[in-house]
């Protein structure tokens, strides 16, 4: 939930972890239908773990937006 960049402790947001949570099923159900030999949950696990790690790099591009955001505030408030 939380990520370190340089000194900076940020917040991951609703995207970055519903995106590893949707990847991290997906792979299982993977795993799975392979072990199986069940080929619909396997090509759905794989379908299910792309979008979740586009759904993350989403949100980690958001996050990234609003820290540049925040810090080019923050130097502008300088004196």
């Amino acid at each position: 939930m939380f990520s370190c960049e340089g000194e900076r402790m940020t917040i991951r947001n609703r995207d970055e972890v519903a995106g590893k949570a949707r990847k991290g099923i997906g792979a299982v159900k993977e795993t799975v239908g392979r072990a199986t030999g069940n080929s619909s949950l396997e090509e759905q696990g794989a379908a299910e773990k792309t979008a979740g790690g586009f759904q993350a790099g989403v949100g980690k591009v958001a996050r990234k937006i609003t820290n540049a955001i925040d810090d080019t505030a923050r130097d502008l408030r300088k004196p």
